[in-house]
């Protein structure tokens, strides 16, 4: 016997929405009006879940926190040497953001001007932390393997979510059809190729 999907609450079918709206209207600004037609309800049924459009988009942003970061630390658990932790935090990066169009287009950030400065800070803190945990794994190497960055380990970490953003926002202007993880395992080959070097010994 199969267990039911459980129905998902209100609140989750109003984000679901949003997220589809994200994706589908590419380019549009979203009103509350659009989406209580998406969702079926009237406005004011919105406003009982949430006080604003801004805490909408504050909540799809805290769930993409919360996956990214919940998976990043099963990768430091599960990996321990720094290129395989860069590969993988990145190459989840880049998935995450392929298969949610909608969610991309948040962290490409253009679908939030014109919204509130805390959101576009919200989504700069984001990538803010994925840097600085890139940044520790470089770092990291040095004490772990012997090897540290052939440049200084938070050009290098700059670098590298330079590059994966780069690959987000070429998803999100192109209407979503140049896949972020298309060519990746090539390019990830050339740029970790150069990324460690054996540290000097000491004397």
């Amino acid at each position: 016997m199969t267990q039911a999907t459980p129905t998902p609450s209100r609140r989750e079918q109003i984000l679901q929405a949003l997220a589809l709206m994200l994706e589908e209207d590419s380019g549009k600004r979203i009103t509350v009006a659009a989406l209580a037609k998406q969702v079926g309800v009237t406005e004011a049924a919105l406003y009982r879940h949430f006080p604003s459009k801004a805490r909408m988009f504050e909540s799809l942003i805290e769930f993409i926190e919360e996956t990214l970061f919940a998976r990043i630390g099963r990768i430091l658990e599960e990996e321990h040497e720094a290129l395989p932790r860069c590969a993988a935090l990145l190459a989840l990066l880049l998935g995450f953001a392929e298969k949610n169009p909608g969610l991309s287009r948040l962290l490409d950030g253009g679908v939030l001007t014109g919204e509130t400065a805390r959101l576009r800070t919200r989504i700069h803190q984001l990538f803010e932390r994925l840097e600085t945990q890139l940044k520790q794994v470089l770092r990291e190497a040095e004490l772990r393997e012997g090897r540290r960055p052939s440049l200084p380990a938070s050009a290098a970490a700059n670098l590298l979510l330079a590059t994966a953003e780069g690959r987000i926002s070429q998803y999100v202007r192109s209407d979503f059809r140049r896949r972020p993880t298309e060519h990746w395992e090539d390019q990830w080959g050339l740029l970790s190729a150069q990324l460690l070097r054996e540290a000097p010994q000491t004397a």
